[in-house]
């Protein structure tokens, strides 16, 4: 984000949780990086590049999703951690259960929201580190059937995501606040083989129960290891139960692809990523927080992921009625509007080398090299270095062709209007004769210069 003031992670890393927490493995509710050990890589489950090729043909094409981090925080309103980061104990937080409320059916409005945004999937909390189950379980009481919602909430939002025709993820934390054996499994093996069977029923029973699901989104490993987690044996059983879904990294296996959290990195030697990130600055619902992102920032992460092959998993908190905070949708909405005329332009990408601009970002689709102009510079802009020669330019969204000259140092696009035509970020199509690559160096290097 663009602000200067300090990240929540500075801001955790100066307290006495995190240094606590300083070697702990990464969760979107708190900040840090999660990364795959050789000793991780070699437990891999033994899955063909093949089988790994068409299970995620869809996720590659799709770039953007939602992601829904909803739970009995949303009720205080101060954050997903507030349960950890304020010492509350179970016995005052469990009773928040009886009073999570929502209104009937809160999974439509997310899922009509996701579509209306250009997101093609959605991602939504199944069992957050408090441990309240939003689904039906044999496990315990603790869920939203037999508490407050008198109702499977999971069930509610996986009909609702395939109303809108948008593919269906869960998250689920193997982290757990509330199970007594959630963090003396870490030096009790009795405890830990009870709160194993514990974690790996529910997970059985969101992959039973609900048919055809997408994608299954691990979080926090914490207090244990893969082999601790019995990870190997956990995703056997995933994919004998859905063969066609995807998994995350955060079991401690490297699975089908990486989550870097709150910041936009492409995973080395070609690995399928996924950023996910927050709207403002929290997960769940913190009303106190107005940190929001503008809808130019949105879609230059969108772009930004794109131009790498990645894929935009954008956060919503809802209220604990399930309502969408107001500025969300305000930004969605900008968001949703801009995918509708520029999101061909990011479905189904291709990897695009050229970024060097200071007002501009890139995507390409075979020679086709696409400039968003985030920061519109006037009655003309250029791509320096562009090694492909260009054969017509026009406005994306608009069609209109666009006067441009070209020599072996630049492209120069001329006669444009002294504001850009579409908001927040204008997108002009470029096509080239070959696949368009960009060298500055070479315009560094051998641009003519003249004497002093």
């Amino acid at each position: 984000m663009s602000k200067s003031k300090a990240s929540r992670r500075d801001w955790m890393i100066g307290t006495g949780t995190v240094l606590a927490a300083a070697t702990l493995p990464i969760s979107p509710a708190l900040g840090f990086a999660q990364s795959s050990t050789p000793e991780q890589a070699a437990t891999a489950p033994a899955t063909g590049d093949a089988d790994r090729q068409r299970r995620m043909k869809w996720w590659h094409e799709a770039r953007f999703g939602m992601f829904i981090h909803w739970g009995l925080y949303s009720v205080i309103g101060r954050h997903e951690w507030v349960m950890e980061n304020e010492g509350i104990p179970v016995s005052e937080y469990a009773p928040l259960a009886r009073q999570f409320k929502p209104k009937p059916f809160p999974a439509r409005e997310w899922a009509k929201i996701a579509r209306e945004t250009g997101m093609r999937y959605m991602v939504m909390t199944t069992k957050h580190h408090e441990g309240f189950c939003h689904f039906d379980t044999k496990t315990t009481n603790y869920c939203s059937p037999k508490q407050g919602p008198g109702r499977d909430l999971v069930r509610e939002y996986v009909e609702a995501a395939r109303a809108e025709s948008m593919r269906v993820g869960f998250y689920y934390s193997l982290m757990d606040w509330h199970h007594p054996d959630g963090a003396r499994c870490a030096t009790d093996d009795a405890a830990r083989k009870r709160f194993v069977e514990y974690i790996h029923t529910h997970i059985r029973e969101l992959l039973t129960n609900y048919g055809k699901i997408d994608v299954l989104w691990y979080d926090v490993s914490w207090p244990l290891d893969a082999a601790g987690w019995e990870s190997e044996r956990m995703n056997k059983m995933v994919f004998e139960l859905q063969p066609d879904i995807i998994v995350n990294n955060r079991n401690k296996l490297p699975g089908d692809f990486s989550t870097p959290e709150q910041q936009i990195t492409a995973d080395k030697e070609g690995r399928a990523w996924e950023s996910c990130m927050t709207l403002n600055d929290s997960w769940g619902y913190q009303r106190a927080d107005d940190d929001w992102k503008s809808s130019r920032r949105v879609i230059q992460n969108v772009i930004s992921c794109s131009r790498d092959t990645g894929n935009y998993l954008l956060n919503i908190g809802p209220r604990a009625d399930g309502s969408v905070p107001e500025e969300t949708v305000r930004v969605l909405t900008e968001v949703g509007q801009w995918m509708r005329r520029n999101g061909d332009s990011i479905y189904a990408s291709d990897p695009c080398q050229p970024r060097r601009s200071n007002y501009a970002s890139f995507t390409r689709k075979g020679n086709t090299l696409y400039m968003h102009v985030h920061f519109w510079p006037g009655d003309y802009v250029v791509v320096g270095g562009l090694q492909a020669q260009v054969k017509s330019a026009r406005f994306f969204a608009s069609g209109e062709k666009i006067n441009f000259r070209q020599d072996k140092y630049r492209v120069r696009l001329t006669g444009l209007p002294a504001e850009g035509p579409d908001h927040p970020v204008t997108t002009i199509a470029l096509e080239c004769d070959a696949e368009p690559t960009q060298d500055n160096i070479f315009v560094r290097k051998e641009k003519p210069r003249e004497g002093v």
